[in-house]
């Protein structure tokens, strides 16, 4: 019996490890996508490489972008220091547009592959608060692919999968160590150097290192 496919989203932090983890765990044939999109945290490609080959992915896939040169993010910026301290409002961090491209590539990849499914590793728990990461966004991608693609014209509808949406950092940690993530293989740090440490300091790194000590679960991170 042939597996379904799905198309999975992989940065290589701790959430989108998580997710390759539960298609995994469904029964989906896992082809991951990551993108070199001008981010100054590259080391997270490398993780997603190690995360794709420790969870078994049919195929992973890089593909480069340049983000940076719209710029508008302190993580394809470097003239905009990412933020130590928690501030108002959406942060300088978010980049424009992100997941609306990711997705619509990762789309065109499942719509070649015969993939149905497509997921991403957004959260709208513990988060900071961009706008692509909220159920509302994932509901109006998923009506747009099935409105722009032969597939979905067709009939063969897609389905965007954000399985992690309403988890909190600490549930999306128990959940992947129950599912065998190597949550030391993965960057989450929004300045990581190039040795894949991270930070400590940033919003990403708190959120992480929370997940880590609300759920009990000994933290795995290397920090510079």
């Amino acid at each position: 019996m042939n597996q379904p496919k799905a198309v999975i989203l992989l940065s290589g932090g701790l959430d989108s490890a998580t997710v390759v983890a539960m298609a995994k765990a469904q029964g989906f044939a896992c082809y991951t996508m990551s993108f070199d999109y001008g981010q100054r945290h590259r080391a997270e490609l490398h993780a997603a490489e190690r995360v794709a080959r420790q969870l078994g992915v049919v195929e992973h896939k890089v593909i480069g972008l340049n983000l940076d040169g719209i710029g508008g993010s302190a993580l394809t910026d470097p003239n905009i220091a990412v933020p130590e301290t928690p501030g108002e409002g959406i942060p300088v961090t978010y980049v424009p547009a992100r997941n609306t491209v990711f997705l619509s590539l990762a789309l065109g990849w499942a719509e070649v592959l015969g993939a149905r499914h497509l997921f991403i590793g957004v959260n709208a728990v513990d988060y900071s608060g961009y706008p692509d990461c909220r159920p509302e966004f994932v509901e109006a991608f998923e009506r747009l692919a099935n409105l722009a693609t032969k597939a979905g014209v067709e009939g063969d509808s897609f389905k965007i999968e954000a399985p992690l949406q309403f988890l909190s950092k600490a549930q999306i940690v128990e959940t992947g160590t129950q599912l065998g993530v190597d949550y030391g293989l993965t960057v989450s740090c929004y300045q990581a150097d190039d040795e894949g440490q991270a930070c400590g300091r940033c919003d990403s790194c708190r959120l992480r290192a929370d997940g880590f000590k609300t759920a009990g679960i000994a933290d795995p991170t290397r920090y510079q």
